[in-house]
């Protein structure tokens, strides 16, 4: 029934929109309005990986993690009151776009575009999978490379055919259901633990009963109920929660394809706004709904989701580290009935269906809009579209080949892996971004250098991380200092303040930005007059696209075409004529709706085709919406400074 749900969304908005252009398939028109711009901001970044990895974090060492989740509330606002004006300015369609129109060059963009495509592959797609998977195996006991083939299958049949607006709108459709199976869970949690006093007093003595002696392991944290924590020795000092935490943080809100396509995708710069606001009040909800149940889990099951000692471990969920893991999987199959166990089971897929669809998308847009138009300047809007639909089946492959070695990690090392991965490789793209938007001299020598400079660093603090993990609660840290005493978080803000210097020095040693580097670029010059887009890498819509199409019009699809554009994406013009003969006919049928499927819209031979679109860069708001969304910012920041504070 949810497979047929979430198939049923995607085939309608396949319907209603035109995916035959770069901007309809990629930016879904720019059509959206700011309630589906929202809920697919939030479905895109909470995955699988959240339910699991959130309530595990809230299970071993309290409600800490949830730092992570607020600190996205003040940078999704970010996003739409400061950045978003200046992408929507410059038209640009993806991120490392941006870079080579604010710098020039080419360099800069294509490093860009190949470290967001690593990112995402080597680190999004296999947390999410590796979290969906170790829900499937624990509820349905099905193996592990059906479930996600399965997953993927129809991940990619609507992600290929109906581009952006398909997976925004499935979004859609999936945050519903993430949010009700959440919240019904979160009422059975608090129900059976005996409600909100009853978790603060029950959590500081879900000690388990065997662990090792003499030792703090399975003893829960004094701190758990504090997200501020002491500056040198807990596992998340308070300073670099406000700092180190915001530089990563910003790159993924405010820089990252896969959250500022979805705000690209919006009618105008208010309903972008009007989708950040719905995101950031609905990232309230995580903490109550699946870390707080996550915490519930070991006060239940404290023996199991608690274990302490290595070979139990291995013995409860094959994992030595531990199986805070299993905390949320463990209170699905233990205090829900059977069918509110099958809601659970298609909200861990909606997770996990809603992550892999945005970064099949995103990733899509890069290597087409990026990579492939960079080594073939004259490809035609038809040959993109071609490139960007066969660019998501091979991730989809390269998901599955992925999965044996998810499997291998067990999930223990892997996650802290992924999170090292991120906080090393972050910093400098976010320092990168806030330079150029914000500062008018940087140039792309200094965002180059700054750039090559700050990832050097990073990743031989990574490969130091590799060579040297985190020692278990009974080992003895012999690290080397620098990993020892030098938090991960402070050493993000070690790395952006390097990659800052680095930018400034060099930018101001070096020559000025052109003009039109900077008009309608940043900031300051993002109200700057219009001129006539001028693509140094042009994409050709002549008649010469419809030379690949030759042979199968010479077999009979002689419909008329409509002139109307709105009229296209209906494809009435796919009818078969009259005087065709029946075999082809039968044959031109399969061909149509292999197109229609597609979104390809194909012309009569001779006939001259649409002129390319233009990007819009208006940043005009009517007044009273912007009064009311402004109004609904600073509630919104109000909520945003309560919680942390009350929980600080």
């Amino acid at each position: 029934m949810y497979f047929m749900l979430v198939l049923a969304v995607g085939f309608w908005s396949m319907w209603r929109t035109k995916r035959s252009t770069v901007d309809g398939y990629f930016l879904a028109g720019k059509s959206m309005t700011w309630w589906p711009v929202g809920a697919s901001l939030f479905a895109s970044n909470i995955g699988s990986g959240h339910f699991i990895g959130l309530a595990g974090s809230g299970a071993a060492a309290g409600i800490g993690a949830i730092a992570y989740e607020w600190n996205g509330m003040l940078m999704v606002l970010l996003l739409g009151w400061l950045f978003l004006p200046i992408y929507i300015a410059s038209g640009v369609t993806t991120m490392p776009e941006y870079l080579k129109r604010r710098f020039g060059g080419r360099r800069t963009q294509l490093f860009i575009a190949v470290l967001s495509l690593f990112i995402y592959i080597f680190t999004k797609i296999s947390v999410d999978m590796y979290a969906g998977a170790l829900f499937i195996r624990l509820a349905l006991k099905w193996d592990i490379y059906v479930a996600i083939v399965l997953l993927l299958s129809i991940t990619a049949v609507y992600t290929v055919a109906g581009g952006l607006a398909a997976v925004i709108y499935t979004d859609a459709a999936q945050t519903a259901i993430m949010l009700a199976g959440a919240l019904t869970l979160m009422g059975f949690s608090f129900a059976e633990v005996g409600g909100w006093n009853a978790l603060m007093e029950g959590y500081a003595h879900a000690i388990p009963s065997i662990r090792v002696p003499n030792s703090t392991c399975g003893i829960p944290r004094e701190d758990a109920f504090h997200i501020f924590r002491d500056p040198v020795y807990s596992d998340l000092p308070w300073p670099g929660v406000i700092i180190g935490m915001s530089v990563p943080s910003m790159w993924y809100w405010c820089s990252d394809q896969v959250i500022v396509q979805r705000s690209l995708a919006a009618k105008n710069l208010t309903h972008a706004k009007g989708g950040s606001l719905l995101a950031a009040y609905l990232k309230i909800v995580p903490f109550f709904a699946i870390m707080l149940p996550g915490m519930i889990s070991r006060i239940l099951y404290t023996d199991d989701v608690a274990c302490a000692e290595p070979e139990l471990c291995k013995q409860i969920c094959d994992n030595p580290v531990g199986c805070s893991d299993t905390a949320y999987a463990r209170l699905v199959m233990e205090l829900l009935p059977t069918g509110l166990r099958g809601l659970m089971m298609a909200v861990m897929i909606a997770a996990l269906m809603s992550s892999l669809t945005s970064i099949f998308n995103s990733a899509s847009t890069i290597f087409t809009m990026d990579l492939w138009k960079s080594f073939r300047s004259r490809a035609t809007e038809w040959e993109l579209m071609i490139v960007g639909r066969v660019f998501v089946l091979l991730l989809a492959v390269a998901s599955v080949l992925w999965i044996p070695v998810v499997q291998a990690s067990q999930g223990g090392q892997l996650f802290i892996y992924i999170q090292a991965i991120s906080t090393y490789l972050q910093p400098p793209v976010s320092i990168i971004f806030l330079l150029g938007c914000f500062w008018k001299r940087a140039n792309e020598k200094g965002a180059f250098w700054g750039l090559s400079i700050g990832l050097l660093v990073g990743c031989i603090r990574m490969l130091l991380d590799f060579i040297y993990p985190a020692p278990l609660c009974y080992e003895v840290d012999d690290r080397p200092v620098v990993l020892k005493y030098v938090h991960y978080l402070y050493f993000s803000v070690l790395l952006s303040f390097i990659t800052l210097v680095v930018v400034v020095v060099v930018s101001l040693a070096t020559e000025e930005p052109k003009p039109e580097q900077i008009s309608r670029l940043t900031w300051y010059t993002r109200l700057d007059p219009m001129e006539p887009k001028v693509h140094e890498f042009p994409v050709e819509r002549s008649s010469k696209t419809i030379e690949t199409t030759g042979q199968t019009d010479e077999m009979g699809v002689l419909g008329k075409e409509q002139q109307d554009t709105s009229d296209t994406k209906t494809c009435h013009h796919r009818k078969d004529s009259s005087s065709s003969v029946s075999s082809i006919q039968s044959q031109s049928r399969v061909i149509s709706a292999v197109y229609w499927l597609c979104g390809m819209e194909r012309q009569k031979e001779g006939e001259s085709p649409p002129a390319p679109e233009q990007s819009i860069g208006s940043l005009e708001e009517k007044p009273r919406l912007r009064l009311i969304i402004n109004a609904n910012l600073i509630i919104c920041l109000s909520v945003t400074a309560f919680i942390i504070g009350y929980w600080a």
